[in-house]
């Protein structure tokens, strides 16, 4: 619209017609995300109807990139895999929790009997895939973080670390790492609609 156009002259008709012939051809989602800032911009402006003339477009999701159940059952049921990776990608799947949910868990919040755990404010649940294995897991452990690092930390590195092993809670980028080497697949592709995220 240019830097020299008055305030006083910008009208919705003008802002519509040249959101249309910048994002015309965008994605709904990006079509949306402009129409917030110019949402935004009137309401600064304190001239709310700048974008009453740009519709919201309907956002479909992008299809699911989930895994054939016989190579999700491979990836999970893979005696070759170590137990934290197992327990983890089982965890991710029954629970269809986030990544980062499930990396925040700590011993201390697990609830076995009732298969379920608090993370950031959410119970984490969980099947009996899961639950079979994680008291193997935290065998002899009482409190620290749940996923934990294959080997210690320097002595002069912080962290969030476990007081049985001294070793540092397993980070996203490295799980992911792990994940994908092993399976070529990224982590969100194990959450399932047979899991749940209860509030």
């Amino acid at each position: 619209m240019g830097d020299s156009l008055p305030l006083a002259e910008l009208t919705a008709d003008r802002i519509a017609t040249v959101c249309t012939t910048a994002w015309g051809s965008a994605a709904a989602k990006t079509w949306n995300r402009h129409r917030a800032t110019v949402r935004s911009f009137a309401a600064w402006t304190s001239l709310p109807g700048l974008a009453d003339a740009l519709d919201r477009r309907t956002e479909t999701p992008s299809p699911s990139s989930g895994l054939a159940p016989a190579e999700l059952g491979r990836i999970l049921d893979s005696p070759s895999q170590p137990l934290r990776e197992r327990v983890l990608w089982r965890l991710l799947h029954e629970s269809a929790a986030s990544v980062t949910a499930v990396l925040a868990l700590n011993v201390e919040d697990l609830d076995l009997e009732d298969r379920r755990a608090r993370s950031g404010g959410r119970w984490v649940t969980w099947r009996s895939g899961t639950a079979h294995l994680l008291p193997d897991l935290v065998a002899g452990r009482t409190s620290g973080p749940l996923f934990l690092t294959g080997r210690r930390p320097a002595p002069s590195a912080g962290g969030d670390r476990c007081p049985h092993t001294g070793r540092a809670r397993l980070s996203y980028e490295r799980a992911e790492y792990l994940f994908k080497r092993a399976t070529g697949h990224t982590l969100r592709t194990l959450r399932a609609d047979v899991g749940r995220v209860r509030a």
